[in-house]
């Protein structure tokens, strides 16, 4: 899924499918622009087969740099939160 290419209204569609019900589609928009000025992904007009023309996202390189930084820090967040937790319950 890293390669692909989406527009904004499959986007906010797949993260409902993951259970994020609460990002709406009008969010992602506002989102996606702030990571094109960043140069996060780039943007691409194409035509639909079923009306008017969808912009498609992809991430850059710069792009998939960040995320893998991302990655690494949620793992790192992720692992002192379940210690935190763990901490926790053997408490009680």
């Amino acid at each position: 899924m890293r390669q692909e290419e989406i527009y904004g209204y499959e986007l906010s569609a797949r993260l409902s499918e993951y259970g994020l019900n609460f990002v709406s589609e009008g969010s992602i928009y506002p989102v996606l622009l702030r990571l094109q000025k960043e140069n996060l992904i780039v943007g691409k007009l194409k035509e639909s087969p079923n009306g008017p023309p969808r912009k498609y996202y992809r991430l850059t390189e710069e792009g998939h740099r960040a995320l893998d930084g991302f990655r690494r820090e949620w793992t790192e967040l992720k692992a002192a939160v379940d210690r935190i937790l763990q901490l926790g319950e053997d408490g009680r």
